[in-house]
């Protein structure tokens, strides 16, 4: 079997050339023989020459049209990513503010679960009817309940108990009634103290715990010592003294002592129940159920202190519950605190989002070949990353040598990380190689060899 070959344009030159000195030789003959015999001569070892080129050229060819070729070259970046700004917390413009979160360290850092953020000052405020809070849980240390439903013992109200009624309604202070020798759970006398914030309650609940006024008052600061709520000062149950003082810092402590008890977390989440004798009882902190809000207490002593000690329970991302134990005191209305609030834990919410950080398609690249082929580098679909405010972005790039350099073929991977968050993606070839033309091949030696 036999292959026609396309000779290359410089043979085509040579024969016109042998063509011309034969011609050229023609007429010399007719003038010179000594000429004519150069001529011959001269034609001679140009045919030689052909030959040689002819039996050398089919072998090139061959190698030509099949040397192995040098891959591409790839040049790729990691993909610039765009940080959002910077989270900011709504903390209150007016009184003093602290809040603390748990689950989301890998977010916001380990210091977050302290105290994470703060406003308006350390210094002592009156506390107002977050005292109860107080008294609960130094009613419960001495007389505890065994579960979020055990009743606990009976309270018998005498007649002194009864006279604690008038006593603060004189003081206009939140009341429930207690006529002489009703009897109620534990567990109901310290909903009736919390949801609407019963003074007579309180003081009536801390006498049967420990018998007087001073035995609480003293019960109470070994407690306070022993929680570690040094800058707490309590003088009596219920909060009407605004010699009742403690800082934001000790009152986030608090709302997670409150909060860690079962009984105490489950009274302080109810919104509303019902009981003999008292009746219909509200709570007083109507952000219950809103917002995430899951407690905890109110109180307020009039124009400038206005106070909410509260928790919030939320999912950020899909998966990511958190915690949040906060404190507003001396707002200037009971409306102006729960505004405050709402807007904190809105922008607590606002500040976890997910950050795109690559589009499908987007060119992060190039190949380019010897014979003029390209093709592009793109990250192979959309990527985002769930963060928390402007937490720093950080872009890994791998490439690897694919099989080939068709259209779609993967050549690496690209993964960003946020935290303890992370997202990886395909990286591609668009467009694809084109192989060299056989002219390209036959032209260029230089370029082939593997």
């Amino acid at each position: 079997m036999t292959t026609d070959l396309q000779q290359p344009d410089e043979f085509a030159d040579l024969m016109d050339l042998m063509r011309n000195e034969r011609e050229y030789s023609d007429r010399r003959e007719a003038r010179d023989p000594s000429d004519h015999r150069r001529g011959l001569r001269a034609l001679l070892i140009a045919a030689i020459i052909l030959v040689l080129i002819l039996a050398a050229g089919g072998g090139y060819v061959a190698w030509a049209l099949n040397a192995p070729l040098h891959a591409p070259t790839g040049t790729a970046q990691e993909p610039d990513v765009a940080l959002p700004a910077a989270a900011t917390l709504a903390l209150p413009a007016e009184g003093a503010s602290a809040i603390s979160m748990t689950g989301a360290d890998e977010y916001v850092g380990a210091t977050a679960s302290g105290i994470w953020a703060k406003s308006g000052g350390d210094a002592p405020r009156p506390i107002a009817s977050i005292s109860k809070l107080i008294t609960a849980l130094v009613v419960l240390h001495a007389k505890p309940l065994k579960s979020a439903s055990d009743p606990g013992p009976r309270i018998t109200f005498n007649k002194a108990d009864h006279a604690l009624y008038d006593k603060y309604y004189v003081m206009g202070a939140a009341i429930a009634a207690m006529p002489t020798g009703s009897t109620m759970s534990e567990r109901d006398a310290l909903a009736t103290m919390l949801l609407p914030s019963a003074a007579n309650y309180a003081e009536a609940v801390a006498n049967w715990a420990f018998g007087s006024q001073g035995g609480y008052i003293s019960a109470t600061k070994k407690w306070l010592a022993a929680n570690g709520l040094g800058s707490t000062t309590i003088v009596e149950p219920t909060g009407m003294s605004a010699r009742n003082t403690s800082t934001t810092a000790d009152l986030i402590t608090l709302g997670k002592l409150a909060a860690a008890d079962p009984a105490l977390a489950a009274i302080t989440s109810t919104k509303s129940i019902s009981l003999p004798g008292p009746g219909t009882l509200t709570n007083t902190n109507d952000l219950l159920g809103t917002d995430g809000i899951t407690g905890l207490k109110t109180g307020n002593l009039g124009d400038g202190t206005y106070n909410l000690l509260y928790t919030a329970s939320f999912v950020v991302g899909d998966t990511h519950p958190v915690t949040v134990t906060g404190v507003v005191l001396g707002g200037a209305t009971h409306q102006s605190v729960d505004q405050d609030v709402t807007q904190l834990l809105a922008s607590i919410r606002q500040g976890f989002h997910n950050v795109e950080v690559a589009s499908s398609g987007q060119h992060i690249g190039t190949y380019s070949t010897a014979w003029g082929s390209t093709a592009g580098i793109v990250v192979a679909k959309d990527a985002s990353v769930f963060t928390w405010s402007n937490t720093p972005i950080t872009t890994t790039l791998k490439m690897k040598t694919p099989s080939s350099y068709e259209n779609g073929a993967v050549v690496g991977s690209v993964t960003f990380t946020a935290g303890a968050n992370t997202t990886t993606v395909p990286v591609t070839v668009v467009g694809g190689i084109h192989p060299p033309t056989a002219w390209w091949r036959l032209t260029h030696p230089q370029e082939l060899g593997g």
